[in-house]
């Protein structure tokens, strides 16, 4: 059973000869992009694709608010929104991730021009930078926030 179209198609109740259409024409077959396919950086370097770096920082600070009050903000690289991250489609993008010692909460990176599961972007602790890569596949303008499946307060940390 498979989703397509957001209906629900189940084999078992198919017509025996859409079937046999279906495996006369080759049969059916998932393809899964570059991007999902592989992400260690190091076989990701050696494709000959161009590879972009980046290095951000998460921090918390204290941005003011209309009223003269304060809101502590997750930020990266001390900026709400985060900086602009630009890349040619086919680039393998190499995401150096870095939260301060001194950070009091871990934060996370979810890359949405990724296309890479939520699992990916796990909380980074203070102290332990973390790193991933994946290919730009799909051409377009990309959020990308805090994020971590493990991280406390996640509301909190996208904006």
């Amino acid at each position: 059973q498979t989703q397509i179209g957001a209906q629900s198609l189940d084999i078992n109740k198919m017509d025996v000869d859409v079937i046999e259409q279906i495996h006369q024409m080759g049969g059916l077959q998932l393809v899964m992009p570059q991007a999902f396919a592989e992400t260690d950086c190091g076989t990701l370097a050696d494709t000959g694709r161009n590879v972009v770096e980046f290095n951000l920082t998460g921090e918390s600070v204290e941005l003011p608010i209309m009223g003269g009050k304060t809101y502590n903000a997750m930020t990266f690289s001390g900026q709400v929104p985060g900086p602009t991250l630009r890349v040619t489609q086919g680039d393998v993008v190499q995401m150096t991730l870095t939260i301060p010692a001194d950070e009091v909460t871990g934060h996370g990176n979810d890359m949405h021009a990724s296309q890479m599961t939520a699992l990916a972007f796990d909380s980074v602790n203070p102290g332990e930078p973390s790193q991933y890569c994946y290919i730009a596949e799909s051409a377009g303008v990309f959020k990308y926030h805090c994020s971590g499946v493990h991280l406390i307060g996640m509301d909190q940390h996208v904006f």
